[in-house]
């Protein structure tokens, strides 16, 4: 029997995603094409490699060894070939990212631009969430968030512009509300309050003459998103704690007004990580020299 690189590389995709879908967005093909070449191959081999129903895929004990065996295998080549990518003048390929939602709308998407013009035929995938996740378990190349969050064991590499944290409110709700002088005072305000995915709202976070301080806000508006919060401070709903770049249009223009200047913490930069390994592939280390350079200055 002789079979080749490529009988094969639809069952590795499948046996990675669990998914004929998922196997297919990797691989450029359709759900039934990949299908027909798993059935293909198990005629071949005369051995049934996975076990189907219609809302799941999963390995056989049969096609779970043939994968432990065969993955190695596919993970070096894949890794040589990427090498030998690296000596073209424009590099081709997918680099996918993970990025904390405003991160990647503030940060990334004018990088990821100027980078695809620079790179043409490397293909950027950003998958936009606000919980932790495991990049390497996931099969991202790297991540965006910040460096209080990012893993001891990662390689971190600052990204954008310093952001720094603004207390807003429109001057109507503040015509009802005196403004606060104190972070104190924020307990007799209605925050606009945005919460991690695990539940626990964002503190926030000041510095002044009595040193660090801490707040938690408290509101009748819950959201998970910050660019949520802003259209709710937009409508009047209260104050809340944003990013003086997400709100600046609306600062500029009077809509906004931003209060406890004085209190404010020093301006964060985003981080990209990265896991800490010899091999990087060819789109993180073009995107990481390009992060780096003076043309990507934004």
């Amino acid at each position: 029997m002789k079979l080749n690189f490529a009988d094969f590389a639809s069952f590795i995709a499948v046996a990675r995603h669990k998914s004929f879908r998922a196997a297919g967005d990797e691989l450029g093909l359709s759900p039934s094409a990949i299908s027909h070449a798993v059935k293909q191959l198990e005629q071949r081999l005369k051995i049934r490699l996975f076990n189907r129903t219609t809302r799941s895929v999963s390995l056989t004990e049969a096609g779970n060894n043939l994968y432990e065996r065969l993955r190695p295998a596919f993970d070096e080549i894949n890794t040589m070939l990427d090498e030998v990518n690296c000596f073209r003048e424009t590099p081709l390929g997918t680099l996918k990212i993970n990025a904390f939602r405003v991160a990647a709308r503030l940060v990334l998407m004018p990088l990821v631009a100027g980078f695809t013009r620079q790179y043409p035929d490397i293909k950027v995938e950003i998958a936009t969430e606000d919980r932790l996740v495991d990049i390497v378990q996931q099969e991202y190349d790297a991540g965006i968030r910040l460096s209080t969050t990012v893993e001891k064991d990662m390689i971190a590499v600052p990204i954008g512009p310093a952001m720094k944290l603004v207390v807003v409110a429109t001057p109507d709700y503040f015509d009802r509300h005196p403004a606060p002088a104190h972070p104190r005072e924020l307990v007799n305000h209605q925050c606009v309050v945005v919460r991690f995915p695990s539940g626990r709202p964002y503190h926030w976070e000041f510095e002044g003459p009595e040193g660090k301080l801490e707040i938690i806000p408290a509101g009748n508006i819950i959201l998970d998103d910050m660019d949520s919060g802003l259209e709710a401070v937009l409508c009047g709903a209260g104050v809340s704690y944003l990013y003086e770049q997400q709100v600046r249009p609306w600062l500029e223009s009077g809509q906004l007004v931003s209060v406890l200047e004085e209190w404010l913490p020093e301006p964060e930069r985003w981080q990209l990580y990265y896991p800490n390994r010899q091999y990087m592939t060819c789109g993180l280390r073009a995107f990481v020299d390009y992060i780096k350079s003076p043309s990507s200055i934004i």
